[in-house]
């Protein structure tokens, strides 16, 4: 993608409005939550498996683990987070607790009370262990792939700048949407080009649908900031022995590897792997990869 396009969909970001027309012209469900519409993805028979995104992207950074865990025999739930992809923005704060509270009226209306294996990517981490915290008894295995929400985590100088009040704000309205979709690109490096463009592609045009800047900015300080909070979520998995693995790459810019000392003594009862040289999206960069990983912990 040359820089004309990559400016010109930047350009974009919040100018159209999510309406009915605009989901019917995208694939996948809808369903309406007391939290807000919810576009998902539910195929396959079996066992379920509920996969959770990470902090802007949308639910396609799993097109491969999807298509995986379908084909190994498992019924698979993909969903935006409310104000990601084609989900309803709100004005409520995105805090653990409000995504926890997504997830629990998503599965409560397609499963029931059927237990579930849970899959958390990015700040999908902070998302499940809340809803672990908050809806205990639910979860089969929890699965996080270089999960946010550690104590130890040490924010870039721009995040620290985003929470000075009104000032941060009014900063990432105007670079958070260059950032997320610059950054998201740039951490796939197993992945051919024409493949990451498309992906680029879509999560502009997610990212043209007014309330995405407020709800990532929201998002931002709630969660990936407020590690205080998210880290009572790991904390409540690990007295709950819950059967996790976590997998984290050593190339992770987003979230760096260094996070996993913390994580080890928070959670000292889970498994762990190591990607040498993975980036932060290795869920989509390297699908084969990933899955060949989750599907024997799920499994065993």
């Amino acid at each position: 993608m040359d820089k004309n396009e990559l400016d010109k969909l930047i350009g974009n970001v919040e100018t159209l409005e999510l309406n009915d027309k605009e989901r019917a012209m995208n694939s996948g469900s809808f369903i309406p939550l007391p939290c807000g519409i919810t576009h998902y993805q539910m195929e396959g028979n079996g066992e379920p498996v509920v996969l959770t995104h990470g902090y802007a992207t949308p639910y396609k950074i799993y097109d491969k683990l999807f298509d995986t865990l379908v084909e190994a025999g498992y019924k698979v739930i993909r969903y935006d987070l409310i104000g990601r992809g084609l989900s309803q923005c709100t004005h409520d704060a995105c805090t653990p607790e409000f995504f926890a509270r997504q997830l629990n009226e998503l599965t409560k209306k397609l499963l029931g009370d059927e237990k579930f294996y849970l899959i958390g990517t990015s700040m999908g981490g902070t998302v499940t262990t809340a809803f672990c915290r908050f809806y205990p008894g639910k979860v089969k295995k929890l699965v996080l792939l270089a999960p946010a929400g550690m104590d130890s985590f040490k924010p870039p100088f721009y995040m620290k700048l985003c929470e000075i009040p009104g000032f941060g704000k009014a900063l990432f309205k105007t670079i958070g949407g260059k950032t997320l979709i610059k950054n998201c690109a740039g951490e796939m490096t197993h992945t051919e080009q024409s493949e990451v463009d498309d992906f680029t592609r879509y999560f502009a045009m997610c990212a043209e649908y007014k309330g995405f800047i407020g709800s990532t900015f929201s998002s931002l300080i709630n969660c990936i900031l407020n590690t205080k909070e998210a880290t009572e979520g790991y904390k409540s998995v690990n007295e709950q022995k819950i059967p996790m693995l976590v997998v984290w790459g050593t190339a992770d810019r987003t979230m760096p590897y260094y996070q996993i000392d913390r994580m080890k003594e928070v959670c000292p009862n889970a498994e762990y792997v190591t990607f040498e040289g993975s980036g932060h999206v290795f869920v989509y960069d390297e699908g084969k990869r990933t899955a060949d990983v989750v599907l024997p912990f799920l499994k065993k």
